[in-house]
C-alpha cells in the first residue's frame, strides 16, 4: 500500500503493517478474568490496548500512517484534530521521527490528554468542542504550518494499523466466536473487521456504542449515514460520527452493533479496574457493558474484546 493509498487494505497490507510498526509500538497482552467469565457464562479475553504506547491502540495508526508518508510529505509536520488519544498517538509517533505534530483540541477535552499531548512535543491550539471549530481550526493550522493532516481515522493507511490489534488476538487464540470493539469514528472496527475476514473468517465482529451516542448504531441498522450530535455520554473517545472510508466498510464486514447505557458503562469499567486490576478508559468498557446486559447470546462462547486505551483523568472517575 503506497502513502497516498486510496484503496481497502489487503492482507498482505495489514501484515506489512505489523512488520513495520514492530518495535515503534507495544505487542500488548491478552488477559482472562475468571470472576468475569464466570459471571458471564463464557469465556472472555482482552485484548489489552490500555497497555499500548501511548496509552491506547491508536499509537498502531498513527505509527503506521506516518512512516507510509515520503519525508517530502512529512517535512513541514504532521497534524490533526483530535479530543486525545489520536492525539496522543500522532504526537508521539512525530517525535520519534523528529518531525513537528500540530494538534487541534477541543478546550474541554480531558487535561491528562493535553498534558500527554504536550509532553511529547505536540503543539495544541484548542478550538470550541464542535466538529465545524476543530476542522475550521485545522484549516487555518495547515495554511499557516503546510503540515500534512492524518485523520483519526478516516484514512486507510490509520485503518491499517489499527487492523494490526485483531490480527494479534487471533495469532494468540484459536476460534473465537465473536470479536468485539467500541465504535466511534469506525477506524478501529474497521480495520478489526478487515483482519477478522483475513485472519479469522468463522468469527463474528460485533461493535458496541453507547446508547446516548448511537449514531453508528442508527447508521448501521438503517444504512444511511446518520451523524453524531450533541451526543452526551462518559466515553469520551467515542463522540465522532462514522467517516466516509469506515461506514461503508462497517456496512460490508461487521456482523452487529449493539448499544450500552452509561450506568452499565460505569459499572463495566469498574469491574475490570477492580478485578482485573488494570486501568481502562469509559470508551473501553463499553463492549463489556453490553454483554453485562444481556445484549447478545454468549453462553459457553469464546469472546475477544478489544480494551481500546486506558487514558483516564484519576480526579474525574466516573463512580465518584
Amino acid at each position: 500500500m503506497n502513502s497516498e493509498s486510496a484503496s481497502i487494505p489487503t492482507k498482505e497490507d495489514i501484515l506489512k503493517a505489523a512488520d513495520r510498526i514492530r518495535g515503534l509500538i507495544h505487542r500488548t497482552p491478552l488477559m482472562t478474568s475468571e470472576i468475569i467469565n464466570s459471571q458471564l457464562e463464557c469465556e472472555i479475553f482482552f485484548k489489552c490496548e490500555n497497555f499500548q504506547k501511548a496509552g491506547a491502540f491508536k499509537s498502531r495508526g498513527a505509527t503506521y500512517a506516518i512512516t507510509s508518508l515520503s519525508k517530502d510529505k512529512i517535512s513541514y509536520g504532521v497534524c490533526t484534530h483530535s479530543s486525545g488519544n489520536h492525539a496522543q498517538a500522532l504526537a508521539r509517533a512525530a517525535n520519534l521521527l523528529g518531525i513537528k505534530a500540530y494538534i487541534v483540541m477541543p478546550k474541554n477535552a480531558p487535561s491528562v490528554k493535553i498534558a500527554a499531548v504536550k509532553q511529547y512535543n505536540g503543539e495544541v491550539t484548542f478550538c470550541e468542542p464542535t466538529l465545524e471549530a476543530r476542522e475550521s481550526t485545522l484549516k487555518k493550522v495547515i495554511e499557516k504550518t503546510g503540515a500534512v493532516e492524518i485523520h483519526s481515522y478516516n484514512n486507510y493507511n490509520i485503518i491499517c494499523g489499527q487492523a494490526t490489534a485483531a490480527k494479534e488476538v487471533f495469532e494468540d487464540i484459536d476460534n473465537l466466536d465473536i470479536i468485539m470493539a467500541p465504535v466511534g469514528g469506525g477506524g478501529l472496527l474497521s480495520g478489526t473487521a478487515l483482519s477478522t475476514k483475513y485472519f479469522s473468517p468463522n468469527t463474528k465482529v460485533i461493535a458496541a456504542e453507547p446508547e446516548n451516542a448511537n449514531d453508528a448504531f442508527r447508521s448501521f441498522y438503517t444504512g444511511k449515514f446518520v451523524p453524531s450530535i450533541k451526543p452526551d455520554t462518559i466515553a469520551d473517545g467515542l463522540l465522532t460520527s462514522l467517516g466516509s472510508i469506515t461506514f461503508p466498510l462497517i456496512l460490508k464486514y461487521v456482523n452487529q452493533i449493539v448499544t450500552a447505557n452509561e450506568d452499565s458503562m460505569i459499572k463495566a469499567m469498574q469491574l475490570i479496574w477492580e478485578r482485573m486490576k488494570i486501568i481502562i478508559e469509559p470508551s473501553s468498557a463499553v463492549p463489556l457493558a453490553a454483554l453485562l446486559e444481556n445484549k447478545l447470546d454468549i453462553k459457553g462462547k469464546k469472546i475477544g474484546v478489544i480494551l481500546s486505551g486506558g487514558n483516564v483523568d484519576l480526579t474525574k472517575l466516573p463512580w465518584l
